[in-house]
């Protein structure tokens, strides 16, 4: 299988960031790519809910997936929309963090909504609050592109294993963790954290990302680390998308996952125990 990350660099205007998403999408399934991928939060970057109130549209409504979907029955792919930011009618107040995986037709054919928020001060100068304003999802996902079973997970989703060991043995071939990683924390945990999720789980793992620095028309503008990878079910890395924006190309030999899994089996050797 043939995959194609799309690494962004969205500002806070899900117009004009579908534009490029469109062009990217193009560029990977003429390059033969048969599932490609994009990043968290692809319609929106923003650091102001009050500017997300503006912007963002409910599901029925969303721009970008409505174009989206249109560009994989129009190239005939497999799409990963990392996610959406969306508003929720009828919830609290707060959006939506929800990935979409769409079919060569068009077909919505699974949703994920980011389950684990990132509350966190990295530093005195870098906080976020996600929980303020996205509310948390509360349902693990396995979908299957063409024949192959895949797990989905945004971001901060990616520290947390048991998730994907749920994943992995509800029959997950491959792991996707498209992500907005932070600055603060991508070169010291972005690689290391996919490489242990693929080992432990002998699954490739696909994480596109958002990188660089971000346009904002209201409230501060964000940074976020690129580095779009995939992982093989050993942990080696196939490719690395750098820290620019483009299309990044990989081959999937789905052969590896039952060598992986045949050589260290640790799925079936999970046990009960007590404690602590």
């Amino acid at each position: 299988m043939r995959v194609g990350l799309v690494q962004l660099t969205s500002s806070d205007d899900p117009v004009g960031n579908l534009d490029q998403t469109r062009k990217f999408v193009r560029e990977a399934a003429q390059a033969g790519a048969e599932f490609i991928l994009t990043p968290e939060v692809t319609n929106c970057v923003s650091a102001s809910r009050s500017h997300q109130e503006q912007v963002l549209q409910p599901e029925e409504s969303d721009v970008t997936l409505a174009g989206l979907r249109h560009e994989a029955e129009a190239n005939s792919v497999w799409l990963l929309i990392g996610s959406l930011g969306l508003k929720v009618p009828g919830g609290d107040g707060r959006f939506a963090n929800r990935s979409f995986l769409i079919s060569p037709a068009g077909e919505i054919v699974a949703r994920y909504d980011k389950i684990h928020m990132f509350d966190v001060d990295v530093s005195q100068t870098e906080t976020y609050r996600e929980s303020e304003g996205f509310y948390p999802g509360d349902r693990a996902v396995v979908a299957r592109v063409g024949d192959v079973p895949v797990g989905l997970s945004i971001c901060y989703d990616l520290r947390f294993p048991y998730l994907y060991r749920a994943l992995g043995k509800a029959g997950a071939r491959v792991l996707t963790v498209p992500a907005a990683f932070s600055p603060g924390t991508g070169p010291a945990h972005w690689e290391s954290l996919l490489r242990a999720r693929a080992i432990e789980n002998g699954c490739f793992v696909l994480a596109p990302a958002q990188t660089g620095q971000h346009a904002a028309q209201a409230g501060r503008a964000r940074r976020t680390h690129g580095h779009s990878l995939a992982v093989a079910p050993w942990g080696e890395v196939l490719a690395d998308g750098g820290d620019l924006p483009g299309v990044t190309l990989v081959d999937l030999n789905m052969a590896d996952v039952d060598d992986a899994h045949r050589r260290v089996p640790s799925l079936s050797h999970d046990r009960p125990f007590k404690g602590p």
